[in-house]
């Protein structure tokens, strides 16, 4: 199973998980979230870190054109966790630029993502209303 088929699973497996909770979630965009983490390789120092990034060009490709990046947060420990919002169908783009810019510097794991903060504070709501009764 490609990476794309693995995404598209996940994908409605979440969705189906909120159908579940009889509510209507749908998500009215027509981009994705994708979360990207980039773990720091624990053999390089921040100055080998930095020279491999100028190397790879890392600033200048990622992330690619058209993406917009949601958030871009540093774990201390972990390392870099970013969040961009893209077209499906430039999904390819973005694990290429991934591939291209970051390997040799960071592991990477990368995720589809969807907002579920509004979705758990109608849920702690409601559960706060049952309780009340």
């Amino acid at each position: 199973m490609n990476i794309f088929s693995k995404f598209i699973l996940i994908t409605t497996l979440c969705f189906i998980h909120v159908a579940k909770a009889d509510e209507d979630y749908t998500i009215d965009d027509d981009k994705i979230l994708i979360t990207i983490v980039l773990k720091h390789q624990q053999d390089k120092n921040l100055t080998e870190l930095q020279a491999k990034m100028d190397e790879n060009r890392f600033w200048q490709s990622f992330p690619p054109k058209g993406m917009e990046v949601d958030s871009w947060y540093v774990m201390m420990g972990l390392g870099q966790v970013i969040t961009v919002k893209v077209h499906p169908k430039d999904l390819r783009t973005l694990n290429l630029a991934v591939e291209k810019s970051a390997w040799g510097i960071f592991e990477t794991d990368i995720y589809p993502t969807y907002e579920f903060k509004a979705i758990a504070e109608s849920i702690k709501g409601k559960k706060a209303v049952e309780e009340s009764k």
